[in-house]
């Protein structure tokens, strides 16, 4: 659990859609070893999770929960929404870390809803989990909630979340003194998932 606080999740929920971004930065000790890493996954069709921590953890932990939730579609003929799906990914969360073989493993979950529209979840190594408006993880979280706080809007465009990412961005840029170069951005909305252009140095100029 040594790096998870090192990287940056960050999220906004919206009336229309959900926007998640994390850093791309993956560290072992001192050493960067790579800035493209993948730390979106898609869990179905409207449903995504950024999964931050060590590198075993997040990847296993998120393929464990998008396999088994396409397991459930396969077996009962439907998605599971947001909500049942973060309370599913809480109560695995909580077995394991009752376990011998705990996750360190921090998460934002973001989905569309046909009945309930765009849902973002919160959820820590500690199994707990809420939904909320807009949220960080690890150190970058702190320099970014004051910022999302002032800006986030509930009738706010893509165009405008996006802008606000990337504020919180270049704050992470200029007062965190770890390079977390590049942060992936991904939007949830009644259309499906969408990928949206890296935020980086190039960007923010």
């Amino acid at each position: 659990m040594s790096n998870i606080n090192l990287q940056c999740l960050l999220g906004i929920q919206c009336n229309d859609f959900v926007m998640i971004a994390a850093d791309q930065s993956n560290s072992h000790s001192i050493m960067v070893m790579k800035d493209d890493e993948e730390k979106i996954y898609k869990i179905s069709d409207k449903l995504v999770m950024g999964v931050i921590g060590d590198s075993g953890d997040t990847n296993q932990f998120a393929e464990y929960i998008a396999k088994n939730i396409q397991l459930y579609k396969m077996r009962n003929g439907y998605e599971l929404g947001p909500s049942a799906a973060a309370n599913f990914t809480r109560r695995n969360l909580a077995e394991y870390l009752r376990s011998s073989t705990p996750y360190f493993v921090n998460l934002l979950m973001g989905g569309y809803d046909k009945e309930n529209g765009p849902e973002l979840y919160f959820m820590d190594y500690l199994a707990s989990s809420m939904k909320v408006p807009f949220a960080a993880h690890g150190f970058g979280g702190y320099l970014s909630l004051s910022i999302m706080d002032r800006y986030h809007k509930k009738d706010a465009t893509e165009e405008e979340a996006y802008e606000i990412l990337k504020k919180c961005v270049q704050e992470v840029h200029k007062r965190l003194f770890v390079s977390l170069p590049n942060f992936q951005v991904t939007v949830v909305n009644r259309d499906g998932i969408k990928v949206l252009p890296v935020i980086n140095s190039a960007s923010l100029k």
